[in-house]
């Protein structure tokens, strides 16, 4: 039989339809995967190798009766962001030690309804906050992917790195992410795999640890355009608990792989040519122009011309809401609690001992930019910026402009500790700079992988669209992986 976890989510459907493998089987499969590169790759933070058991035996009961879901018997890898009903849920962060909810999120109620399988909770940046992954509690999570002759261990990007190595590396079928500023499409360009950011209010943020709450949303990481549309279709809904998630019907996402994209208008924005863009990433993009050409699609010159604006602006509307957000752990309900003299000082020592470094410095900057005298030269600013960014983007689909063409990062992955990036916290920074235009105007974005470097490591390229209108995302991009094929890291873990 096939290596079990070879298998994308389509394959392993197929497969226990057919009976040719059961749902047991293949989660025994992933179990001996994870023990066996999880203590290389540091992808998950908790293993649920009981609870796993027993929802693969469940589904397979259902399987024989004829009653199986969308995603009966499919393992996947839980972001630890999002609340599992007894189970570690502390974002990757020292303050929440011990946290177990009482619930469960929507968006993991929806998979689970679904007959999907929970491997466990993935590694991530500390409260979402970072684009590498190094900012976790847990330990950095390393890349499956490495530069040929090197051993030099690379970042997944993040904040969704556990999920993004995990699917890369074959330790589950597909992960739920999050992303707030591009922490499902980089580590997806990171590691060639395929990441969609569903339009804002696609899926219900409840349940989910807030980082900025007008800018999270839930999406998954895939090993492929298909995986992905099949992850989604679960993972949205409508939700009387979130007040952001939007009452509409959930299209088959799947049925738009492989769609075509003759006569849609793709545009390719002129303010994405960055200074000092790799030209490995312009040679990819542009195969990726002559790809949706050769496809049918018209390929037109369009400009966002507040896009330069764009990361100065989120890096004060983020950390003000993470500043407002974070206020919340305190040492008195739940999680880690440090002694002190009165009450101020436990909340003082207690926050000082559970926030990471990364976490201080964005509620510290939130702060400040929140504070009397600074809110209306910075908040107010940002906000009327953010406005100006939605509206370039609605200018450009009102010119009937279908879905746009951009990178999806400004680089390959880089090196764990790199000393440029560590050095320099605004270098890091600018790895979210093609991405966080989409969180800011709300819209649905998805990377999908293009590409490798001389290097032989993934270049990923990005797809913008409408809101709501994620059917074209995977239809365009169905394009590109059917161009460029599929990558898988050398195994060396």
């Amino acid at each position: 039989m096939t290596d079990l976890t070879a298998l994308t989510i389509a394959e392993a459907r197929t497969a226990l339809a057919a009976k040719s493998a059961s749902a047991a089987e293949l989660t025994e499969a992933y179990l001996g995967a994870i023990e066996q590169a999880n203590g290389q790759l540091n992808a998950y933070i908790t293993v649920t190798a009981d609870k796993a058991r027993a929802m693969a035996a469940a589904s397979d009961a259902r399987i024989a009766k004829g009653e199986a879901g969308a995603l009966e018997g499919i393992p996947l890898g839980i972001k630890d962001l999002f609340a599992t009903e007894g189970v570690h849920t502390q974002a990757a962060s020292h303050i929440l030690d011990g946290f177990e909810p009482m619930y469960e999120s929507t968006v993991t109620a929806n998979l689970w309804a679904d007959g999907a399988v929970m491997l466990g909770k993935l590694n991530m940046d500390e409260f979402a906050m970072g684009s590498s992954n190094e900012t976790s509690y847990y330990g950095p999570v390393i890349n499956p992917w490495r530069r040929k002759g090197s051993n030099l261990d690379l970042v997944p990007g993040g904040s969704s790195g556990g999920s993004a190595a995990a699917v890369a590396a074959h330790l589950c079928a597909g992960a739920t992410a999050t992303d707030t500023g591009g922490s499902i499409r980089q580590p997806a360009a990171f590691t060639g795999t395929v990441g969609i950011k569903p339009t804002y209010g696609r899926c219900s943020r409840w349940g989910t640890v807030a980082f900025a709450s007008s800018l999270d949303q839930a999406g998954p990481i895939a090993r492929d355009v298909r995986d992905a549309a099949i992850l989604l279709k679960s993972m949205a809904s409508v939700d009387d608990k979130d007040t952001t998630s939007v009452d509409r019907p959930v299209p088959d996402y799947e049925a738009a792989v492989g769609r075509s994209v003759k006569g849609l208008k793709i545009g390719i924005p002129r303010e994405y040519r960055v200074d000092g863009m790799p030209e490995e990433l312009d040679a990819v993009w542009q195969k990726g122009v002559e790809w949706l050409r050769e496809a049918g699609a018209e390929i037109v010159d369009v400009s966002l011309p507040h896009t330069k604006y764009a990361l100065p602006a989120y890096y004060i509307v983020a950390p003000a809401e993470a500043s407002s957000n974070l206020a919340r752990y305190d040492g008195v309900r739940y999680g880690l609690r440090e002694n002190g003299r009165d009450i101020t000082d436990m909340y003082e020592n207690t926050r000082a001992a559970g926030f990471g470094r990364e976490v201080k410095r964005r509620i510290m900057i939130g702060t400040y930019v929140l504070s009397a005298g600074y809110y209306d030269a910075y908040y107010i600013q940002a906000q009327k910026v953010r406005t100006l960014i939605k509206r370039d983007f609605e200018m450009v689909y009102a010119d009937g402009i279908d879905a746009l063409l951009t990178p999806a990062t400004p680089s390959a992955a880089f090196g764990i500790g790199d000393e440029d990036m560590a050095a320099d916290p605004v270098k890091m920074y600018l790895n979210d700079i093609f991405t966080v235009t989409v969180n800011m105007a709300g819209l649905p974005g998805i990377a999908v992988p293009a590409g490798l470097t001389g290097e032989g490591t993934p270049l990923g390229l990005q797809l913008i669209g409408r809101p709501f209108d994620e059917e074209t995302l995977f239809a365009t991009a169905s394009v590109i992986e059917k161009a460029a094929g599929r990558f898988t890291p050398a195994k060396w873990w």
